[in-house]
């Protein structure tokens, strides 16, 4: 195997949504009350129920010189065009040698938790469904077999959510992203049984969990004097309390082929988190009451739960302590942290430092994200038109050189020190004023 024969599929990327998403798909009864993008002190805003929310800011530098991540885009003139424009997207991804993608939301929440908390639930279900037939059918369905379909639901009524899973699974959608700890929103625990009817529509309907990081609340700045590289370090494995709650939910006993994804979690960690998993089972049950049914809360990792990484040498190194048949590659276009336009490069790289065989590449790379969520592009276009080889062919016109000065609101830079997280929070509170005005 060669760089050029390797095939991506990517279990988390992200959509802007363009500004015309929800208007299609509103439904007739709440027309004129779709969320939209209105145009406020010189930034895109979205608008949903007179509430503004749902800026960009890193989520959408991608195609910028590291130099430039600082500048936050203000509007769609700030963003590459692959970010909100789908066809665009099909050539950014051919470019990069990514065959098949997961998009992730980004207005609603990367789970949908921007639309939750609205005091009219009919306009609030409205705009969810309308998320998701847009999703479907004018993202995914644009480029038939590019892209693996993601649904958001209502969280206030589990029924709803239920019935929600149902009709987009019976269009095909096999991935559900929710948050890694509703509690954080006001919504029941993932142990309270007000999600029993969620969990069972997603193992009747072979839905996969997909929570991704900061959608049960982000890691905190350490201080406003901290350098925000020290935040970037932690966001990946701030989702590791999240997943040891997983570990011990109920939903594992009651519906036992039910899976989820950490999405954008990494996986150099996890070796520790199951032995520190054990190791409490072993010393603490006799007290604590928790039961595995003879098994190790290690085993209930293994079984159900997929991880992802995007650069994680150390996880390659250990693969034998985490089950490669539960890893996925992401590449996590447009983030800060993406690694387009050399996604192959990098993995190639790390595959060969740790001489990983054919056999584990492919099921990282693809195969086993293709199992899970049942994505098969092979019958559409033909393996061999899937590798990266064939996918870059395709994509010579599509440049991929770093864009200077896209422009957007930059933070204040001194050369005798680095950027803190109060430098950050405070350039977003300002354009947080600014733009609800």
């Amino acid at each position: 195997m060669n760089l050029d024969d390797l095939i991506f599929v990517s279990v988390d990327d992200h959509a802007i949504e363009p500004p015309n998403a929800f208007t299609p798909h509103m439904a007739a009864k709440y027309k004129g009350r779709e969320p939209r993008i209105v145009e406020r002190s010189g930034r895109d805003v979205w608008v949903f129920e007179e509430t503004a929310s749902g800026y960009m800011g890193l989520n959408s530098v991608v195609g910028r010189p590291k130099e430039e991540y600082g500048m936050e885009p203000l509007g769609y003139a700030h963003m590459r065009r692959g970010t909100w424009d789908v066809g665009a997207r099909v050539e950014d991804m051919n470019a990069n040698g990514v065959l098949g993608s997961m998009c992730f939301p980004t207005f609603p929440g990367f789970a949908g938790q921007r639309l939750q908390h609205y005091a009219d639930r009919g306009v609030s279900l409205a705009a969810i469904r309308a998320y998701n037939d847009w999703h479907l059918h004018d993202w995914c369905n644009a480029a038939m077999g590019r892209f693996i379909p993601l649904m958001i639901v209502p969280w206030w009524d589990a029924q709803a959510a239920a019935d929600e899973v149902e009709r987009m699974a019976k269009q095909g959608v096999r991935a559900l992203s929710f948050s890694d700890n509703p509690t954080v929103h006001g919504y029941p625990s993932i142990h309270n049984g007000h999600w029993d009817p969620v969990w069972k529509a997603c193992a009747d309907n072979d839905v996969v969990i997909c929570c991704h990081i900061g959608t049960g609340g982000n890691a905190g700045h350490a201080s406003d004097e901290s350098p925000i590289d020290a935040w970037i370090a932690t966001m990946p494995i701030s989702i590791a309390n999240s997943a040891a709650d997983w570990i011990w939910a109920p939903m594992w006993k009651k519906y036992p082929n039910l899976r989820m994804v950490l999405s954008e979690g990494g996986i150099g960690w996890i070796p520790y988190l199951m032995e520190r998993a054990d190791f409490t089972h072993r010393h603490h049950s006799a007290w604590t009451m928790s039961s595995f049914g003879g098994q190790r809360p290690s085993d209930v990792f293994k079984k159900h739960i997929m991880t992802c990484f995007i650069e994680d040498e150390f996880g390659l190194k250990n693969l034998d302590s985490i089950n490669v048949d539960n890893v996925a590659w992401e590449c996590d276009y447009p983030h800060s942290d993406c690694t387009w336009p050399k996604s192959p490069e990098v993995f190639w790289q790390q595959a060969s430092n740790q001489k990983l065989s054919d056999a584990a590449i492919d099921k990282i790379t693809h195969l086993n994200a293709m199992r899970n969520f049942g994505y098969d592009p092979f019958t559409r276009f033909g393996r061999e038109n899937c590798t990266v080889g064939a996918l870059r062919e395709k994509a010579k016109h599509v440049k991929t050189e770093p864009q200077l000065g896209m422009g957007g609101a930059a933070p204040k830079r001194d050369p005798n020190k680095p950027v803190t997280s109060g430098d950050i929070n405070r350039m977003f509170a300002s354009a947080d004023a600014a733009a609800t005005l």
